[in-house]
């Protein structure tokens, strides 16, 4: 064997394995991606059934089997102003309050109807001008925004782009003289 290839090949392997130690994918790296939101465990916890509430899992997947809140909190932190961001962190932490003061129970505990009609209300919700009314104000715009958030990270998500909904490119096949069947999968140009 050639020495000059036989070196070449040393110094790339040993280049390799110098980075490998640098490359740390693991899910403490990702959960730093939305630091600057001051978000707890518990409220990330709080956030999942949330989403879960809004899309939950039944033949397809749910919001939370895809992942949904981390994608919400990268995009408010990475999306959102500074107000909007404190505006969204203040109202998911007077969530817990709302849903108490309106069912008289943890979120975690109610039922699925009483889930989506808590978030209808809180959609609804129309502050009023004291101190209140801003904790209204937030519980609203967290849920409007989580709801957004969830829509759009679950119609993203890989797993309706390829298997529910398959994405095709412009201009795609073309077949005249096919039927439409109700069977057949639907196809998304971009």
């Amino acid at each position: 064997m050639n020495r000059r290839i036989a070196l070449k090949h040393l110094a790339l392997i040993s280049g390799g394995l110098a980075l490998i130690p640098s490359c740390d994918f693991s899910s403490e790296d990702i959960l730093a991606a939305y630091d600057n939101l001051k978000v707890t465990a518990s409220q990330k916890q709080l956030l999942g059934e949330i989403s879960d509430a809004i899309i939950p899992a039944g033949e397809l997947k749910g919001a939370l089997d895809l992942e949904v809140p981390d994608f919400i909190l990268v995009m408010v932190n990475d999306c959102l102003s500074v107000e909007n961001q404190a505006l969204f962190t203040s109202g998911l932490a007077a969530f817990s309050d709302f849903a108490k003061n309106q069912e008289g129970k943890k979120f975690d505990q109610l039922s699925t109807k009483e889930k989506e009609n808590l978030i209808q209300a809180g959609i609804d919700l129309q502050p009023a001008e004291n101190p209140e009314g801003e904790k209204d104000s937030a519980v609203s715009y967290f849920l409007n925004t989580t709801k957004r958030l969830t829509m759009q990270g679950y119609m993203a998500s890989e797993y309706i782009q390829t298997e529910i909904i398959p994405f095709s490119l412009i201009p795609g096949p073309y077949n005249g003289s096919a039927l439409i069947s109700e069977t057949q999968k639907s196809r998304i140009n971009g």
